[in-house]
């Protein structure tokens, strides 16, 4: 019988110890907790010196404007908003279409917390974030129907992105993220038919690039379009296309994705 009550014991033992890990994994990143913890792990990997000038630009064609991508979108811009304001930067969004005129800025500030200590401004940190999302998500729609559909210039983003870190000043590590589909029609065709990687960069060394020493590029959602999905061949042909053109601007990493997971770690 004592064999019994000390399995019987040791059973609940066990089971409480399964309830207080499924506790722990609730307390995750989606609750107040957890992401202040996440944050404070975020926080560590800031560096004071170079706050980041967080750009997002926003491929506003129709030919990737669907619900699911729209939404994946603004999954990765909620993360970026929270890294910028985690290390105190700066950050802008825009929409653009078909050329470098063709732009809607949706936000543009500073995302610096108040607070007298480390953990007071980290506890702002997701009023300011929702207050970015509720302006990028509200404005979204609106700003992309009201530009032109006329085509697609995905490079001459490069130049404006150049730009407004010059705006900025010396201080900031620029991060430029480029959600699109990648297909640019305006002075080149990249939709015309499949690249190999030789004839992507063939291409790219054609386009005229701003030089954007530091910076981080990443180009995220090639090849992700409204309806169906174009051969693998086609993505492969953007992705060097992409690379090669990061490259041109001597940026310190260049990330050029079909996911959009992935620019959002």
């Amino acid at each position: 019988m004592a064999i019994k009550k000390d399995t019987s014991y040791a059973t609940i033992f066990f089971f409480a110890f399964l309830l207080a890990l499924a506790l722990a994994a609730c307390a995750s990143e989606s609750s107040p907790r957890g992401e202040f913890a996440a944050n404070q792990e975020l926080l560590k990997s800031c560096d004071p010196a170079a706050p980041p000038a967080s750009l997002v630009q926003i491929d506003g064609t129709g030919s990737s404007a669907s619900d699911t991508v729209v939404s994946e979108r603004m999954t990765v811009i909620e993360s970026v908003a929270r890294k910028t304001a985690v290390c105190s930067g700066h950050l802008r969004v825009l929409v653009f279409s078909a050329s470098s005129a063709a732009t809607t800025v949706l936000f543009d500030s500073p995302l610096k917390m108040d607070g007298a200590t480390e953990n007071a401004r980290l506890k702002r940190v997701p009023e300011a974030v929702a207050d970015v999302m509720n302006k990028v998500r509200s404005g979204y729609a609106e700003a992309a129907q009201a530009l032109p559909q006329s085509g697609s210039d995905i490079t001459a983003q490069y130049r404006l992105a150049s730009e407004w870190k010059q705006q900025l000043g010396d201080g900031y590590r620029l991060n430029l993220l480029v959600l699109t589909d990648g297909f640019q029609n305006i002075g080149v065709d990249l939709g015309a038919q499949a690249l190999s990687k030789d004839e992507a960069a063939a291409l790219a060394d054609q386009v005229t690039v701003p030089k954007l020493a530091g910076a981080s590029v990443v180009v995220a959602g090639l090849g992700r379009v409204a309806k169906g999905a174009p051969p693998s061949a086609v993505v492969e042909g953007l992705v060097a296309y992409y690379d090669r053109l990061c490259q041109r601007t001597e940026a310190a990493s260049c990330i050029s994705v079909s996911n959009y997971a992935e620019a959002g770690r």
